[in-house]
């Protein structure tokens, strides 16, 4: 089995590394990809030094399988090329979701969607992974109408550079300075001690990129077009960790002790909900766990049917990385 990571360098690329490393997948020859100014350097996998090389090295050895974590449009140019050698892609970026031909997989939910015609496979948004491996069990059961969600994003979602910005302006806050915006930065405003409700860019419709992509991803993944999504994606001063605050009508009634079983029973979510001693899911907490997190289970009554929850998980992994070899071990088992 041999499998290339593309982007390995990077955040989730790095992140990706290391849940293949915690695997069951038997890994015959790892091929680590970056770019050209990482080529002839190494990583470390399984306690071995691994030589870095090039994309195009990378395709002319014919990996199983590739992960990509390397920007939509090397996606778009380079996914293909993989693909025609007969390796199957599994694509971090948005490159490719929303394309018909493409199936975008949680495993718990619609990997046996996957046909073995399916070279490229795309992974979703961080925070929609999150939100339907909840909303997923709650639909098939109670059939919902609306979804109105307030995302708290991690600089991580963001990249290396915007966890650099966020640690700077700690340092600069530290020493009573003023902060410093350099061109360099990923943010056009601090982000700490704040809240930038901005991710990705804005669209026509007011919305932007990220929150649309939890609306259209979502139908698709759930395989219902009628599903009514509202959702505000926010930037918030955390490293590791997104949190989301979500609120469900649904067309039937619910019980709330029902709710809670239901999600305990589901595989991949663990339900931390007791107020009275304060327990309740946190981004701290998820660091470099695979499950997602729900707590703050409580009925809405200003709205017939309507719940409330929060969904925490750890978007390097979850959100990215474990999804993605989680989709490469279903490929492995059931595909090839």
């Amino acid at each position: 089995m041999t499998i290339a990571v593309v982007g390995a360098t990077g955040l989730v690329g790095t992140e990706i590394l290391r849940v293949l490393e915690q695997s069951n997948i038997k890994i015959t020859n790892l091929i680590p990809v970056a770019s050209e100014n990482s080529v002839g350097k190494t990583i470390v996998f399984n306690n071995q030094a691994l030589e870095i090389v090039s994309i195009d090295s990378a395709i002319a050895q014919k990996p199983n399988i590739a992960l990509f974590s390397f920007g939509g449009s090397n996606a778009l140019k380079y996914a293909p090329l993989f693909a025609e050698q007969g390796t199957i892609v599994i694509d971090n970026s948005s490159a490719w979701r929303m394309d018909k031909n493409v199936p975008l997989i949680v495993p718990e939910i619609n990997a046996a969607s996957i046909k073995k015609t399916d070279k490229i496979i795309a992974n979703p948004n961080c925070s929609t992974i999150q939100m339907v491996m909840v909303l997923n069990p709650l639909h098939q059961k109670y059939q919902i109408k609306r979804v109105v969600v307030s995302t708290y994003q991690s600089v991580t979602g963001t990249g290396v550079k915007a966890v650099e910005q966020l640690k700077n302006e700690m340092l600069q806050d530290a020493s009573k300075g003023t902060y410093n915006i350099a061109n360099e930065a990923a943010y056009n405003y601090p982000i700490h001690k704040n809240c930038i409700p901005h991710i990705d860019v804005f669209l026509e419709n007011g919305y932007t990129k990220e929150e649309m992509k939890m609306i259209l991803e979502t139908q698709k993944i759930l395989n219902d077009a009628t599903l009514k999504i509202a959702p505000t994606a926010v930037r918030v001063p955390t490293i590791g960790g997104h949190a989301e605050s979500v609120n469900i009508t649904f067309k039937n009634p619910y019980e709330l002790n029902d709710i809670r079983t239901l999600l305990a029973a589901t595989t991949g979510i663990i339900v931390q909900d007791d107020v009275q001693n304060n327990i309740y899911p946190m981004p701290w907490q998820t660091q470099g766990k695979n499950e997602v997190f729900v707590g703050r289970i409580r009925r809405d009554d200003s709205e017939v049917n309507a719940l409330n929850l929060w969904i925490v998980a750890d978007n390097l992994r979850k959100g990215a990385a474990t999804n993605a070899v989680q989709i490469a071990a279903y490929v492995i088992n059931n595909i090839l």
